[in-house]
């Protein structure tokens, strides 16, 4: 009998399953939401519950984390995934919802995936939750902004979930082999430039990676170590087929956001390819490529933010096979467009000093003085209006007092060649003669 028949019985729910944490202080990762003080931490502690959408990628916890949720709290917890479940599991849900309200007891309705539930589905979920007759926890992987209604978004408090960084991963397999009912027994060894190659591999998903050492761990066979030729394998057997719910997913759709920012259409359209081939929704490629305009291209290619918008809508308003075609000529345009992430660089560098520093006042010249009584106070007094001077420029205070940085630094690239050249000989004492 080889290692791998000792160690394993068929019945066993995957590895994954096995080592979830099962109260928060098991749970690793995601501090922002859990540490002392924290929301999530302030809802089991006080038994206070209200409706929230958990927002984060694979393997970050969500599913996890409303299950202690309900643990922590005493709740009854139903659980239904959007991509097979319908309005009828809905209503069963909250008739049990008000007959364990009327008995005081919280009924926590889970729904992972809930950005594939339709708007008639959402619809009827906005009375229970309005009314408290379940507490729903939404889980999805998309942007609520653009997948949830806005009635029921506004009834919800959105947390967004982080890609578990490599310290958490390395803890979560040391737990495994520590806990496991298997794997505790020491009969298995994972070298550690395999176990790096593993959690490089992952990409922050805890459960991708838990898989991919369950497959590692069934292809052993004889061996007692896993090699890297062995991890290698059990990687490619994941992916052999494009699975628009699973993990594959999420990695193809970075690879071609990448070929993208990469200026390689070759690549990008192949990714295209892939994706639309495998059933991939076509709305959830072009607003991808929405933000890769403005985030990867900016000013670089003015345009091409204007170009994704309207292939975005033009495929939304087209639909499919023909939108295949507007999504191909908007991810050429991309790809080949000069790229800079100038805009990009300038609002997070903001972001940052804003939280870091004292908000200050505005500056009483830049303020609007629309009654007799702010004018007296001097709101708008000394503003110089650059109309009214050659080239529509006067140089001025715009920032508040002490503030004194340089956010948004344009490249030399495309567009942003001709904005930076402008910005020097405007601001001569921002930008360098470089």
């Amino acid at each position: 009998m080889s290692i791998t028949e000792s160690l394993f019985d068929t019945h066993l729910p995957p590895l994954a399953d096995r080592i979830r944490p099962r109260t928060l202080e098991e749970f690793v990762g995601q501090s922002h939401l859990l540490a002392d003080g924290k929301i999530l931490s302030r809802i089991t502690s006080s038994q206070s519950l209200f409706s929230i959408i958990l927002w984060g990628p694979p393997g970050s916890g969500k599913t996890t984390l409303a299950r202690i949720v309900a643990k922590s709290v005493k709740a009854h917890i139903e659980e239904l995934s959007a991509v097979s479940s319908g309005v009828k599991d809905l209503r069963r849900v909250i008739e049990l919802g008000k007959r364990n309200k009327e008995m005081g007891r919280y009924t926590i309705l889970f729904i992972d995936e809930i950005h594939r539930f339709s708007k008639s589905q959402q619809d009827a979920l906005l009375h229970a939750v309005e009314e408290g007759i379940v507490i729903l926890i939404g889980a999805t992987t998309e942007n609520p902004s653009f997948e949830v209604i806005s009635p029921l978004l506004s009834r919800c408090r959105v947390l967004v979930l982080k890609p578990l960084a490599d310290e958490h991963l390395h803890h979560i397999i040391n737990h495994a082999f520590a806990t496991d009912i298997k794997l505790n027994k020491g009969q298995i060894e994972l070298p550690d430039p395999v176990r790096d190659q593993l959690i490089h591999a992952s990409g922050g998903d805890a459960r991708k990676m838990l898989n991919t050492l369950d497959v590692c761990i069934h292809l052993l066979g004889n061996a007692e170590s896993i090699s890297n030729e062995i991890l290698l394998e059990a990687l490619q057997s994941g992916t052999q087929i494009y699975d628009k719910t699973g993990d594959y997913h999420y990695d193809t759709i970075s690879a071609f956001i990448k070929s993208v920012r990469g200026s390689d259409p070759d690549a990008a359209i192949y990714w295209l390819a892939l994706m639309l081939e495998g059933g991939e929704q076509p709305e959830f490629i072009a607003r991808r490529l929405v933000i890769l305009a403005s985030e990867d291209v900016g000013n670089a290619d003015p345009q091409a933010l204007t170009v994704a918008t309207s292939g975005f809508q033009a495929v939304h308003t087209i639909g499919f096979p023909e939108g295949a075609i507007i999504l191909a000529q908007v991810t050429t345009y991309l790809a080949s467009a000069p790229k800079s992430n100038a805009s990009y660089k300038a609002i997070k560098s903001a972001q940052e000093y804003v939280k870091e520093n004292p908000t200050p006042g505005v500056p009483l010249h830049l303020r609007n003085a629309p009654t007799s009584l702010m004018k007296n106070q001097g709101y708008g007094k000394g503003y110089d209006y650059p109309h009214n001077h050659p080239d529509h420029f006067v140089k001025a205070q715009y920032l508040p007092d002490n503030v004194n940085e340089t956010f948004y630094n344009p490249t030399h690239l495309g567009h942003e060649e001709y904005i930076r050249n402008r910005l020097k000989s405007l601001w001569k004492d921002r930008y360098s003669e470089d």
